[in-house]
């Protein structure tokens, strides 16, 4: 008669409670996977999109400076403060690159040489983005990519 009364009784048992936290367990873990790739994903979209926004201000910049991109009568700038990268504006997107991209990374930029023309290049890359997939250049001709660098000639290999 005593077993028969503590069946009637509602309640779970102690498997059963181990069990649901377990499944809880397992979906919380594939939700924050999934919330960390897409801040990955995220922090690299927005370095993409700061080295994008630069084109335009460098366009600016150079109408501004006797159509040049570079402060150096050779043409060639090799760091990001001088130039084309010294203006605010391109400097802030250059630093939030940065920012964004994975710890320690780095910033390289250079004005190049086209022909006879002194500093009528540009480019500018971000050595290491989140995501582990590389480094994300742009250039003055409007190429970007993945995996490619600033190089000293002023565009993206």
């Amino acid at each position: 008669m005593k077993n028969e009364k503590l069946k009637k009784e509602g309640g779970f048992t102690l498997i059963e409670l181990l069990v649901v936290v377990a499944i809880l367990g397992i979906f919380a873990a594939i939700a924050l996977a999934s919330v960390n790739s897409a801040r990955t994903k995220s922090a690299d979209a927005a370095v993409k999109t700061s080295l994008g926004n630069i084109a335009a201000q460098a366009e600016l910049y150079y109408d501004n400076n006797g159509s040049t991109y570079s402060d150096n009568p050779s043409g060639e700038v090799t760091t990001c403060d001088k130039g084309v990268f010294s203006d605010p504006i391109v400097k802030k997107q250059i630093d939030d690159a940065k920012a964004q991209a994975a710890t320690g990374a780095s910033a390289k930029c250079f004005t190049g040489i086209m022909g006879t023309s002194n500093g009528q290049l540009w480019a500018v890359s971000i050595d290491r983005l989140k995501s582990g997939t590389g480094a994300w250049c742009v250039d003055n001709s409007g190429g970007s990519g993945a995996g490619k660098q600033a190089d000293t000639s002023g565009k993206c290999k």
